[in-house]
């Protein structure tokens, strides 16, 4: 849909409720929250003389995977207008059915909450976190109506109310429709505010960020300025700001022992979540979510893949775009931490390494493109199964694979030498598909390359590391900006499963990466090494620091190992460490100013 489409949708539909329009109503009370119970009562009138069919999500707006939270939802009554009990089948475990009704339905029920992260719901006595598509039930074919939602906060607990839904009054609220009410994410808690004002395009935003923490005020104080910054350098990068809706965005974060590490981007919000304080680590730990998931407001909220609308509350979501929706997303996180000054360039290069290892190393890139890697994101995005998988062997986030790609795409573009740079391309993809809000394609996101960078180069980019797997040159496009890129210590023996060292035994706890060594001698997970070379590990804390200590690459071993509870042996031939290092490297006065260029303050 396009901006304009919806800014008047939005206007119309706010100006109608304000006129008194048939709307559904929630009301969601904490009485109980010691329990992490909350009670929820909604209202749906004018309805026809038909079944009203309710539904609990099981999916939500930024995950990509089936979470079914109607397990959470219970002692479901329905009465009329009248306060008669209505009737209610279940035709599936998501749906709720009342029958007989008067054209008014008032449904009450009970949800349980106690994960405090982007993708469920937590309440206790230090909060209300409520991810809405985990709280609320909501009637598919009203989905056109707008919402009212009153949330009875815990006076006693100095409990405050942070949305991106708008005020009407006290502690109600309002959304124009019901993807706009599920994507609208609340933090109802003694929470400090700070915000600013930014200018962009002849309008003024307000940015604010509702911090819940136990930590003090002044540790806030220094963690908003590093997020001001972070927003000032983001918006460099496309040369204005989102038109946010009432013109406001608001950072969620909370902060707190008993939440989960999470991070979800919103149209007009983000949660983040960590147990990490400010004091303890997180004032740089959790500042990277930060940076990730406001780029998020251009990247995915409006620059949106076609393939995510509309977004289905009923199934999981499937893109071939997660590469770049996510990915370049991801290669921006830290490069914006650089250029805000918040890490240094040093910091910044060497960490590339983990990213560039992990994608250059795996053998999964045999099996998928970074577009089939993308269709995986409803199996791993934090998605739950029992049964064992072979990841190590077949599959890479779409998180880094797209990370690293954006790298490689920047430094190419730079090598050109005629001024075209990964901000330049982003921005050219917001002007033509984000700034209106028309979702796009893979080839669409190609063809605005070939428009940008020519066709030649575009078609060639896409054909090899898009379409398909192969991987850039790093050591000749780091080189262009005085960066090394070599093997950290090719004699460094190297095993090829991770492992877990206790009481003399190693235990493998992942499967044998294809075509290492272990995998080579026929090592698989659960197996429990005894002996290598004859010795034991007695003593040792990590397999890695016993095979520095004895092994090189080139150099065989028996391995004496316990299999389904049967003493076995095997024989390995150690290869080399095939890690790579990234460090910052004597260049030319050209190599440096291209590089100071790449991550200097915009």
């Amino acid at each position: 849909m396009k901006k304009s489409l919806f800014t008047l949708i939005l206007l119309v539909s706010f100006l109608a409720c304000s006129m008194a329009q048939t709307h559904n109503e929630y009301t969601i009370s904490f009485d109980r929250a010691v329990h992490h119970e909350a009670d929820i009562e909604a209202t749906f009138s004018n309805l026809e003389n038909k079944v009203l069919s309710l539904r609990v999500s099981r999916t939500s707006p930024g995950r990509y995977a089936i979470h079914d939270f109607a397990k959470n939802v219970y002692n479901v009554k329905a009465v009329d207008s009248e306060g008669n009990e209505l009737s209610i089948s279940r035709p599936n475990p998501q749906q709720w059915d009342v029958a007989g009704h008067d054209g008014v339905v008032k449904i009450t029920y009970t949800l349980f909450a106690n994960r405090g992260g982007g993708t469920y719901a937590q309440v206790d006595e230090t909060h209300a976190h409520l991810n809405i598509p985990a709280t609320f039930m909501f009637a598919p074919a009203l989905s056109q109506r707008p919402v009212k939602v009153t949330f009875n906060v815990r006076e006693d607990l100095n409990w405050k109310i942070a949305t991106q839904l708008k005020k009407l009054s006290g502690t109600t609220y309002y959304a124009p429709n019901l993807h706009y009410f599920m994507d609208s994410p609340t933090e109802v808690s003694n929470h400090s505010v700070r915000e600013f004002s930014v200018e962009s395009n002849g309008k003024t935003y307000t940015i604010r960020f509702a911090l819940h923490h136990n930590g003090t005020e002044e540790e806030f104080d220094q963690y908003w300025d590093n997020t001001k910054k972070i927003v000032l350098q983001q918006m460099a990068v496309y040369g204005e700001m989102p038109d946010f809706d009432f013109g406001e965005y608001t950072f969620l974060g909370c902060y707190v022992p008993n939440a989960s590490g999470d991070g979800m981007e919103h149209r007009n919000s983000t949660i983040l979540t960590s147990r990490r304080s400010l004091a303890d680590g997180g004032m740089l730990g959790n500042i990277g979510t930060v940076s990730h998931e406001f780029f998020h407001a251009w990247n995915v909220e409006r620059i949106r893949p076609l393939s995510l609308e509309p977004f289905d509350y009923e199934e999981a979501n499937m893109s071939g775009e997660l590469w770049f929706a996510e990915g370049f997303t991801s290669y921006y996180t830290r490069l914006i931490l650089c250029r805000a000054g918040i890490i240094t360039e040093d910091q910044y290069i060497e960490g590339l390494s983990g990213e560039l290892n992990y994608v250059w190393n795996s053998p999964a890139r045999k099996y998928r493109n970074p577009i089939e890697m993308s269709y995986q994101a409803p199996f791993v995005d934090a998605a739950r199964s029992v049964d064992p998988v072979n990841r190590e062997n077949y599959f890479i986030s779409y998180y880094t694979y797209g990370s690293v790609l954006g790298l490689a795409l920047d430094l190419s573009l730079r090598k050109l030498d005629n001024g075209l740079t990964m901000d330049g391309y982003m921005k050219s993809v917001w002007e033509k598909y984000g700034k209106d809000e028309i979702p796009y394609t893979v080839r669409d996101v190609m063809n605005v390359l070939k428009d940008y960078a020519g066709e030649g180069f575009a078609t060639e980019f896409f054909s090899k590391y898009i379409y398909n797997s192969q991987m850039p040159d790093y050591a000749s496009l780091f080189t262009e900006v005085g960066v090394s890129f070599e093997r950290a210590d090719a004699q460094r023996p190297y095993f090829g499963a991770r492992t877990n060292v206790k009481e003399g035994k190693a235990t493998l706890t992942s499967n044998s990466s294809e075509g290492s060594p272990s995998y080579l001698a026929g090592l698989a997970s659960g197996d429990i090494i005894l002996s290598i070379g004859g010795k034991s590990i007695e003593g040792v804390e990590r397999l890695g620091d016993f095979l520095d200590d004895n092994y090189k690459a080139g150099d065989q071993a028996e391995i004496v190992f316990e299999r389904f509870g049967q003493e076995m042996k095997t024989s390995i031939t150690f290869q080399g460490s095939p890690s790579y290092s990234t460090k910052i490297a004597k260049g030319d006065k050209k190599a440096t100013k291209k590089r100071a260029e790449w991550l200097g303050k915009m």
